[in-house]
């Protein structure tokens, strides 16, 4: 099952308390919620983790985390899901969602060089800019969402599924 799979591998509230760097937080981290492998809480560290992934953005793992304790979501997991958009994922996932965004603004798609000056930055913030959040802002709020529907609906299925087994093994168990 996924939920022992997880505990697994999650650091424990003990092991998070006794790093150094994190005491300035106080007792924000100790909050038992942060920590739970339950439905809602994994739902909603999907639904932040997803949505954080496609925003193209410094610091994603901060505000995934700040989001996290605020909604009392699976911290660990929220911010371990903005990793989706690494190095390697994030030229192709940000040139999609450019040209979802142009698309969505009848913007044409333009072909550009990049170069790393101010110069460029500045001329190309608003034609490149504009349609890269806009469909940035799309694609994430569909994928996160569809990511917590699915969470949810997947969740709900596998309790469904264990209480009929429960259900069967009891009546098989009261007729022998």
């Amino acid at each position: 099952m996924p939920k022992k799979f997880m505990k697994r591998y999650m650091p424990t509230p003990e092991k998070i308390r006794s790093i150094r760097a994190l005491h300035f937080l106080g007792d924000i981290l100790h909050e038992p919620n942060l920590w739970h492998i339950n439905r809602h809480g994994i739902a909603r560290a999907f639904l932040i983790g997803i949505f954080m992934c496609f925003i193209p953005m410094p610091f994603q793992m901060v505000i995934a985390a700040l989001c996290a304790i605020w909604l009392n979501a699976n911290l660990p997991l929220s911010v371990a899901l903005v990793w989706i958009s690494n190095p390697l994922t994030m030229p192709p996932m940000f040139y999609f969602n450019y040209k979802v965004g142009a698309w969505l603004l009848n913007h044409p798609v333009k072909d550009y060089q990049f170069e790393l000056s101010i110069g460029w930055i500045k001329e190309s913030l608003v034609d490149i800019g504009i349609p890269l959040y806009f469909g940035s802002l799309i694609i994430a709020t569909i994928s996160s969402c569809t990511c917590y529907l699915v969470i949810q609906y997947l969740w709900r299925r596998r309790v469904r599924a264990s209480w009929e087994e429960r259900r069967v093994r009891r009546l098989q168990q009261e007729k022998s």
